[in-house]
């Protein structure tokens, strides 16, 4: 099995957030898939001084070339992704996802959504390939297929779960260290560092997301 993760940046207050996007490539690792790192190449919508966490308005980044540190280079556009090459698909939490993705983390249900970002989503829905989403990532599913009533969780934030339920989604209180399937849609979501309290509660998590998608793909697979 083949799986994408799409990256949005370098650092959980203006990118990906390194634990999770590392403990979901180590897990794709050690259930015996591969996978292959996507980021849009597009400017950062600010960037953060990770010590101070103040923006730094004299800086500008490229999310592509800010996800590539944590794909050790190994990473494509995401305008080159096509679903035929791929089994699932993965979107591990940060800033970035509601920042650089999409401008959620300022526009709320307004957002609009990067058009390769809609793309790659509404192309593995319609194509029945599992996709996963961690902490604050959901967002992105419940904006472009809330519509389609999916099940996803970001914790028990309520301010969130009832944006995402807003646009037509359901959302599902969940424990940091666990997931939420939605096998009709074939959508895994765990809460990550919303709710999590230690990277070993991220991994736990995420390793039971990584799980399930792999799961899913292979019965779709036999389907």
């Amino acid at each position: 099995m083949k799986i994408a993760v799409i990256l949005s940046g370098c650092g959980v207050y203006d990118g990906s957030e390194i634990h999770e996007a590392t403990c979901t490539l180590l897990n794709i690792d050690k259930l015996g898939a591969e996978y292959q790192c996507f980021a849009p190449d597009i400017s950062q919508s600010t960037v953060v001084n990770h010590c101070s966490k103040q923006s730094v308005d004299t800086d500008s980044r490229n999310v592509l070339e800010e996800s590539a540190r944590i794909a050790r280079g190994k990473i494509k556009n995401l305008s080159d992704f096509n679903t035929i090459d791929f089994d699932a698909v993965i979107f591990p939490g940060g800033s970035g996802a509601v920042m650089n993705l999409c401008n959620y983390g300022t526009a709320g249900n307004q957002c609009q959504i990067n058009d390769e970002v809609a793309r790659t989503i509404i192309d593995c829905f319609e194509s029945r390939m599992p996709i996963g989403a961690i902490c604050i990532a959901p967002v992105l599913l419940a904006q472009v297929l809330g519509k389609n009533g999916i099940a996803i969780t970001i914790g028990n934030n309520p301010k969130v779960a009832a944006a995402i339920e807003q646009v037509g989604s359901v959302h599902k209180n969940c424990a940091a260290d666990d997931i939420i399937v939605d096998e009709k849609n074939l959508i895994v979501t765990t809460p990550g560092y919303m709710l999590a309290k230690s990277i070993k509660e991220v991994d736990t998590g995420i390793a039971k997301l990584v799980t399930a998608i792999i799961q899913l793909g292979s019965k779709h697979c036999l389907d």
